[in-house]
């Protein structure tokens, strides 16, 4: 498989580019351009001090990270956020603590993950009813 090229901007030059942490991981880190508290059941929105520029055909999705939701019960409000491939302006999340006690973040902190995922072309057809499946209609909870 052959990378794909990414174009970031960064918009606040102090802070590093979005980075893999080990080799393996899907998620690019990406940082808090600010230092801000986040009460607890509140949210902010916290930019990241870059602009990126995707192929056509891809999508850069925001993702919590698992450690800071486990340790500190901070998690994304709209997860996994969507960076379409015509969007150049700065990336920035939704900050949402979920715990008990006031959620600081330094500047500089690793807060998200970017995942950029390939899209398949997708056609719309339109149908009087559609084929049958084993699940069927059936809805949250429908098995078991």
């Amino acid at each position: 498989m052959q990378p794909v090229q990414i174009l970031i901007q960064r918009l606040d030059p102090d802070l590093p580019l979005p980075t893999h942490e080990l080799p393996g991981d899907a998620g690019l880190d990406i940082y808090a351009r600010l230092t801000l508290e986040i009460a607890p059941g509140e949210r902010a929105i916290i930019p990241t001090g870059i602009s990126i520029a995707l192929p056509a055909g891809y999508v850069g999705l925001i993702h919590p990270r698992s450690g800071l939701a486990a340790k500190h019960g901070f998690t994304l409000v709209n997860s996994p956020g969507t960076i379409d491939s015509g969007y150049r302006g700065e990336i920035a999340v939704i900050g949402l603590n979920t715990g008990t006690e006031t959620f600081a973040i330094t500047r500089g902190d690793r807060i998200a993950q970017l995942v950029v995922v390939e899209l398949p072309r997708v056609l719309i057809q339109e149908v009087n009813a559609l084929p049958g499946s084993v699940r069927s209609d059936g809805g949250f909870g429908s098995t078991g």
